[in-house]
């Protein structure tokens, strides 16, 4: 992922960044059944999809920690 598409993600209100999150795991659930299948064109997009949500939990936990509200 680009440093620039990093900074959107960054820039994103909680609310956005749970709208964006809840998207791609139903679309990593849409790509996991189309591989059981064997309908999936791109396989490399269920990694790309996997490091997206990845990074969105990470902003997500950066912001709770930055708010006060982890432990």
């Amino acid at each position: 992922m680009k440093a620039n598409e990093m900074e959107k993600i960054r820039e994103m209100n909680e609310a956005e960044l749970e709208k964006r999150l809840k998207d791609l795991k139903e679309e990593l659930f849409n790509l996991r059944f189309q591989h059981a299948i064997n309908q999936l064109d791109n396989p490399m997009r269920l990694k790309a999809v996997k490091k997206e949500i990845a990074i969105i939990k990470t902003v997500v936990r950066e912001n709770q920690l930055k708010n006060g509200a982890g432990a």
